[in-house]
């Protein structure tokens, strides 16, 4: 079984080596599902962590669909995490149609070469996933993490089982959304995929004064203003006993 745990900061990332992990997906902004980290947390977390890092490939929040200037900026953030010694890059596109866009695809494989390439979880929203998978696979991707097209891997279970034989041993199918140490060994045991993706979040209150009147920072009320999530060295530890006992 592999372990991977989707930190949204170094201090996130040091929990799931401590606890076990054999892998991070280091991200920002999981609130909109996750976008590319700074500059300095790649950094930092490349100078710390011993185990696996990846880094996600996501300039902004929404769809898949990237336009020059998007895909520009992927490429520099794809070639900072090279330089930097990151071990692979987390990423995927899509054309409007739902289909994967092969050619955007193909220029940030050439730019990740030597890395390990994930395509995320934009795979749930592929309109035929047998084709999109095939098309994953001729890109030369090592693994999709998907949660089956359903919110969660364990509302998904059944279509993850479908991909596991469609893949065939091509690319490893990685499971996860929602996944926790109630559910994992059974995902494990309905799907046979070996690659787990969670977060392991709990919240944590923030100390500023609650008293000091607050103004917007955003759209809406800043989740920031009154606490932050990060992952659980100890709910790491428990998912992944779940699945190993």
């Amino acid at each position: 079984m592999t372990f991977e745990v989707c930190c949204n900061s170094v201090k996130s990332a040091l929990a799931a080596q401590l606890a076990g992990a054999h892998r991070v997906e280091l991200c920002s902004a999981l609130s909109v599902g996750g976008l590319t980290p700074s500059c300095g947390e790649i950094l930092l977390a490349r100078e710390l962590l011993q185990i696996k890092l990846h880094v996600l490939i996501r300039p902004r929040a929404g769809d898949f669909t990237y336009d020059m200037y998007e895909l520009k900026s992927m490429l520099k953030d794809i070639e900072l995490c090279k330089k930097a010694g990151v071990d692979g890059v987390v990423t995927g596109c899509l054309r409007n149609d739902g289909t994967v866009d092969v050619d955007t695809m193909n220029m940030l494989m050439a730019a990740a070469e030597g890395m390990s390439v994930t395509f995320h979880r934009a795979f749930d929203l592929c309109s035929v996933p047998e084709q999109a998978l095939e098309d994953i696979i001729g890109l030369g991707c090592d693994r999709v993490l998907t949660s089956g097209l359903s919110s969660t891997a364990e509302q998904g279970m059944d279509q993850i089982r479908k991909l596991q034989q469609q893949a065939a041993g091509r690319i490893s199918i990685m499971a996860g959304a929602g996944i926790n140490e109630h559910n994992i060994q059974c995902i494990a045991a309905s799907t046979n995929v070996t690659e787990f993706h969670f977060s392991a979040g709990i919240k944590v209150e923030s100390d500023f004064d609650a008293r000091i009147n607050r103004v917007l920072l955003g759209a809406s009320k800043c989740p920031a203003e009154h606490g932050l999530t990060i992952s659980s060295e100890e709910k790491i530890r428990r998912i992944i006993a779940a699945v190993n006992c």
